[in-house]
């Protein structure tokens, strides 16, 4: 907890004194805010917020929420240190190469800024369970990960609990401020799940990861990043360097083992430019970043936590982007709600497809579809009152048992018109439910 020493978390410590004005006084700027120190003491001594992410973002998000008055603050990242962080993640040295993010920025934090208490998780978002997120007031999101975005976004909707007319109970809600940086470019989000548009009702702002040409990669290479992705999807597998293992984008030996086959293969087809970095960035598909748009990004994220926590201020309605390629520009506008939204609608997404389609090209749609982008969707369904599993991607004696279902038709599949499809994905740590249409008997009419 705080520091008793210093009486750093106490509501009438003068490192306070601005806060403070700002919370016991009337606000202009939402009259309906009542001024009282109570809220300055439940922000330094009470509210619990969870960071994901110990990245260039993470690092500025920790820094300008504990000086802030944002005290205890739980961190969670799988990284490890890389030399490539240390020009852009100022909580890092370079004796802290090799070391867990998370315990290196919390260990510095909490050093540094008296009265902080962040706690460090080195794991992945998944390996949580949902009362580990229902223990916190607010989650903040700083990761250049869209898969990981997606999943939190689905953990805190699961974490909604409703009454028996329907009513959403206002105490299961988890705000979930976002963050995301790509250069030069920026957004900021607010979701309050439930009640505003979560991350997946405007998916399709998030274009697809680039795919090259298999033809391409296999055999008339032009760019550097051919040739990693060539040793990355054909000769990984068949090499097979570390005794069946699949890559890994934190093993620096599976890195190192990938650029030095990809230089291999360019002097082979006279292509510059294949580097560590680069093998690295194709490997994680890592996003540039700049210390500039990091600090913006997260101190606006940071102004939205203090909002949503203390209610002086209106938060901000909801989506905000920034840009300073040319100049400096940004914008907000009220991104809505998609009442088709398959996560946050509670509803079913219907599936339309003719009866002589195969079951590999519904698979194709889950994965190609903007509003869906699904990575690996495993499928069951319920037959004649058993469960039956029409493809499994997460347990490799299980895929291989169900591949020959992938060229069959729904049809023989024993599926018909209305069948629900339960699709489980690494996108979403719950299920989700599908209806399938047939249609031809629309085209028959």
């Amino acid at each position: 907890m705080c520091e008793s020493q210093s009486n750093s978390c106490s509501v009438n410590s003068p490192r306070w004194i601005h806060i403070r004005h700002l919370l016991t006084r009337t606000s202009a700027m939402n009259p309906a805010f009542e001024p009282c120190s109570e809220t300055l003491d439940f922000m330094l001594n009470h509210l619990k917020i969870l960071v994901i992410g110990a990245g260039g973002l993470g690092c500025e998000l920790l820094k300008d929420l504990t000086l802030s008055g944002f005290m205890n603050i739980d961190l969670i990242d799988m990284d490890t240190i890389d030399l490539s962080n240390l020009n852009r993640q100022f909580l890092f040295r370079q004796s802290d190469i090799g070391k867990p993010k998370a315990e290196v920025a919390a260990a510095f934090i909490n050093q540094r800024v008296p009265g902080a208490n962040v706690k460090p998780h080195f794991t992945k978002i998944q390996e949580k369970d949902d009362d580990f997120y229902r223990d916190f007031h607010i989650v903040v999101c700083g990761v250049d990960s869209i898969l990981a975005r997606r999943w939190i976004n689905g953990m805190l909707l699961s974490l909604l609990e409703y009454d028996s007319d329907g009513k959403l109970d206002q105490s299961s809600v988890r705000i979930l401020v976002d963050g995301g940086t790509e250069g030069f470019k920026g957004n900021v989000r607010v979701i309050t799940p439930g009640m505003s548009a979560c991350l997946e009702c405007t998916l399709d702002l998030y274009p697809p990861q680039v795919n090259y040409p298999m033809c391409t990669i296999a055999h008339t290479p032009r760019q550097p990043e051919h040739c990693v992705e060539y040793i990355k999807m054909f000769l990984w597998e068949k090499e097979d360097p570390f005794g069946g293992l699949p890559i890994d984008g934190d093993n620096t030996q599976h890195i190192e083992w990938i650029f030095n086959s990809a230089q291999a293969r360019a002097r082979e087809y006279g292509i510059q430019g294949v580097t560590y970095r680069l093998t690295q960035g194709v490997i994680k598909r890592i996003i540039p970043a700049v210390a500039s748009t990091n600090a913006v990004i997260a101190a606006a994220c940071v102004n939205e936590v203090f909002k949503c926590a203390t209610q002086c201020y209106t938060p901000m309605n909801n989506y905000m982007v920034f840009n300073d390629v040319n100049g400096v520009y940004s914008y907000t506008f009220a991104a809505e709600r998609n009442s088709r939204c398959l996560v946050c609608s509670q509803q079913p997404r219907t599936l339309n497809f003719t009866t002589d389609a195969q079951l590999r090209q519904l698979i194709d749609h889950l994965q190609q579809d903007p509003t869906l982008q699904m990575k690996n969707p495993s499928l069951t369904t319920i037959i004649d009152g058993k469960t039956k599993t029409l493809y499994m991607t997460g347990i490799p004696s299980l895929e291989v048992a169900t591949r020959p279902n992938l060229p069959k038709t729904l049809k023989e599949l024993g599926l018909v018109d209305g069948h629900e499809l339960i699709c489980a994905d690494v996108t979403s740590p719950t299920s989700l439910r599908f209806i399938l249409h047939y249609t031809d008997n629309d085209m028959a009419e």
